[in-house]
């Protein structure tokens, strides 16, 4: 779906599924629903794992440097659990109010951004933990393989299937 375009789908949407705006947005909903449930409860362990951190006496060995990205890890995940929370308290208030299209396409950009935070905090506990047990080296080796798979499987695979027909596959 063109959430920034929907009418480009109409179509597509009518011929293949013989849908209604609405249907589409109910459906569009229902699929976005599935995918923050996935989501969320990995990203809530992992936020309240990164704030008990602090409170281990190991934690106080780690140099500066290892505490900012810590600290820069923490705001991702927090921001990120509240990007992909937003749209449940989103639909609660909007409830009843006929306001589906509108959540649908903030919910969906909440989301996607809440996914980029997510992989930027994947990224942080992965350089602070390989830091803590293998040294600095190790840490920023791990850290930008991390970042190389975070954004290649979920940026540019994704774009680059986009553009491409349907008969793309990557095994």
């Amino acid at each position: 779906m063109d959430v920034d375009h929907p009418e480009r789908d109409q179509g597509w949407d009518y011929a293949a599924r013989k849908e209604t705006e609405t249907e589409r947005l109910d459906r569009n909903w229902n699929s976005l629903l599935q995918e923050l449930r996935v989501v969320q409860t990995g990203v809530q362990l992992l936020t309240g794992f990164l704030l008990t951190l602090p409170f281990q006496q190991p934690f106080h060995a780690l140099s500066w440097a290892v505490r900012a990205v810590y600290l820069a890890t923490v705001v991702c995940s927090v921001a990120a659990t509240v990007l992909l929370v937003a749209p449940v308290a989103m639909h609660r208030l909007l409830f009843r109010r006929h306001r589906l299209k509108s959540l649908v396409s903030t919910a969906h950009r909440f989301a996607y951004t809440g996914l980029l935070l997510l992989g930027c905090a994947l990224t942080g506990v992965t350089v602070v933990i390989f830091d803590a047990v293998a040294g600095h080296v190790a840490a920023i080796v791990a850290g930008a393989c991390a970042l190389i798979a975070l954004g290649s499987l979920w940026v540019v695979l994704p774009l680059w299937m986009r553009t491409g027909s349907d008969n793309v596959q990557v095994y």
